[in-house]
């Protein structure tokens, strides 16, 4: 090789550097904040002298070292009180006393209720919950034990100050910058919530001659579902996840559920898109006016599912829908529609890379100043709900929102909806406007 040509390629070079494929700019995860996922028990006897325990599943991410706020549900889980559920957000406050030891303040407020008597009153269903717990760290799990109190102030069910049992996992939460919308990305980990798909749902429930409402009589009526469900799969065709759907047909309004689940399933036919499999899966349920016991539910059944090439995967579930303790007993089908939210991850250097999107969690409140209750009577009555969207476009997003009645005299009144929404690009100071359009079902409080 002469000089003059050693020369060349050597003022050429920067150009193929900056040209190669893994030189190429990318957005990388800015930021991981510490997040976590608590379960809380707490026990209370009810106005009606019966006694019943509350479980609950939380989300909460850092804001700081120090305040963590999340996402959360409650249910009743003891008793014959199934049905009960709130849904708000909870305010954490962490105090570090040993490298495995930390004292904890929270505050749950949240909306909801169910099974109104003349003995058990939710008022509007604003329901709050103070804690102050000891906990144990154990590598990425923690135990604690520590006092709480549950209370609805615009009824009558409240708790003394008892005992509260706490089990939770320290994850985190990483995220790209908002600036790198619509950029092309890579990461080695899930980010956000780390869920991969979010579904949509739609089916029936036929219970069974054994089946009953509260009054002991017969159900013989189909009772159509409407939910959705995050998933993540841990392996190939593994999965575990979390789902929730509400009654939207059969005279049943007011009933809720929420499960979690596992899964498997086996690719088919040579085609690693068309998969056969099972899932189980356990949580409460309960509400308008069926027999759940306890609350405590079981599932278990075949599911078939087809990964589009597009992204999108659809399937069609069956099995059976067991109460533990009470009266319902029902076979199911449903069908399912997948979004994708993330991609599974992969070893360094295999990551495949895709388009950043915007991901949003938060609270919303909705005022209706005139709701017709079933009596007749018109009022106003104000709305908690947990909102979740995410971006399909810079134009076009996907919105979700499950929450109850906080204010006003509807407590137990719940409902859950899905659909789009549109928005323009950022004006002032990063302001939009849009519309959405919303779908889904609700019932209860009257």
């Amino acid at each position: 090789m002469s000089a003059r040509s050693g020369a060349a390629l050597i003022a050429l070079a920067p150009l193929f550097a900056h040209a190669a494929p893994d030189d190429a700019p990318f957005a990388r995860v800015q930021t991981v904040r510490p997040a976590a996922v608590e379960g809380n028990w707490t026990t209370m006897r009810m106005p009606d002298g019966g006694r019943t325990a509350f479980a609950s599943i939380n989300y909460l991410m850092a804001l700081d070292d120090d305040w963590g706020f999340g996402p959360g549900v409650y249910g009743a889980a003891k008793g014959n009180y199934g049905g009960i559920f709130t849904v708000g957000f909870t305010g954490q406050r962490r105090w570090r006393l040993t490298s495995n030891t930390h004292v904890s303040a929270s505050l749950y407020v949240g909306a909801g209720g169910g099974l109104s008597t003349q003995q058990l009153r939710f008022g509007g269903g604003l329901m709050l919950r103070p804690e102050l717990s000891l906990r144990t760290e154990v590598g990425a799990w923690y135990t604690g034990v520590g006092l709480s109190q549950i209370r609805f102030p615009g009824g009558n069910v409240r708790s003394g100050t008892g005992l509260s049992f706490t089990l939770g996992r320290a994850m985190g939460f990483p995220s790209f910058s908002p600036e790198d919308a619509g950029r092309f990305g890579r990461a080695t980990d899930r980010t956000g919530l780390g869920f991969d798909e979010i579904t949509l749902t739609a089916g029936f429930d036929k219970p069974t001659s054994a089946s009953r409402d509260r009054n002991g009589k017969p159900l013989t009526r189909r009772i159509g579902k409407a939910g959705a469900e995050l998933r993540q799969y841990i392996a190939d065709g593994s999965w575990w996840g979390v789902e929730a759907a509400g009654a939207a047909k059969g005279g049943a309004d007011g009933y809720m559920e929420v499960l979690g689940q596992i899964g498997q399933d086996w690719a088919v036919f040579g085609t690693p898109r068309l998969r056969v499999g099972g899932q189980l899966g356990v949580g409460l349920g309960g509400g308008g006016n069926l027999d759940t016991g306890s609350g405590l539910l079981l599932r278990a059944g075949p599911t078939v599912r087809w990964i589009t090439p597009w992204g999108p995967s659809v399937r069609l579930d069956a099995g059976y829908t067991h109460s533990y303790s009470g009266a319902y007993r029902a076979p199911y089908v449903r069908a399912v529609l997948a979004m994708p939210l993330d991609q599974t991850p992969v070893p360094l250097g295999e990551e495949q890379g895709g388009t950043v999107r915007v991901q949003q969690l938060g609270a919303s409140a909705m005022y209706l100043p005139r709701m017709r209750f079933k009596d007749g009577r018109v009022e106003a009555v104000t709305h908690l709900a947990v909102s979740m969207s995410r971006e399909f476009s810079p134009r076009w997003y996907g919105a979700a929102q499950a929450g109850s009645a906080a204010a006003g005299s509807a407590g137990a009144y719940s409902f859950g909806l899905f659909g789009l929404g549109v928005q323009s690009d950022p004006l002032w100071g990063g302001l939009r406007v849009g519309g959405e359009w919303l779908v889904g079902a609700a019932g209860g409080g009257a």
